[in-house]
């Protein structure tokens, strides 16, 4: 994935850690990732709105920026993993600060669960 310049512009530190971690599901896999190594398979189940080809590209464009390591064994069928990279760790308290930011605003967020509404039986008069 192509990386813009950011040298000597106002913001450029956090501009190209955002170029990192930009869109809706790098950061969700890093932070599936932090809890260990994962198979494809097992990433694809604990973030079940990904399509297959979006986990793969996105997946590949972290491997890329060197943040997951990709390992693959010789075996039959082939077995991959996907692991954080030393740089990928040092992002750690960058995904647990978002996750608790996003915790604690929870109810303000788009993708918040709908409050549950408890109707009261009504009593016979």
């Amino acid at each position: 994935m192509k990386r813009r310049n950011f040298a000597r512009r106002p913001g450029c530190s956090v501009e190209a850690t955002l170029d990192l971690i930009d869109g809706k599901w790098k950061g969700v896999i890093l932070y599936h990732l932090q809890s260990g190594t994962q198979r494809f398979g097992e990433l694809r189940r604990l973030v079940p709105a990904i399509t297959q080809r979006m986990l793969t590209k996105q997946l590949r464009a972290l491997e890329e920026d060197g943040l997951v390591i990709r390992k693959v064994y010789a075996e039959v069928p082939p077995r991959v993993e996907y692991c954080l990279s030393e740089l990928g760790e040092s992002l750690r308290p960058v995904i647990d600060i978002l996750k608790a930011w996003g915790e604690s605003h929870q109810q303000r967020l788009s993708c918040a669960p709908p409050p549950v509404v408890v109707k009261k039986p009504k009593r016979a008069a």
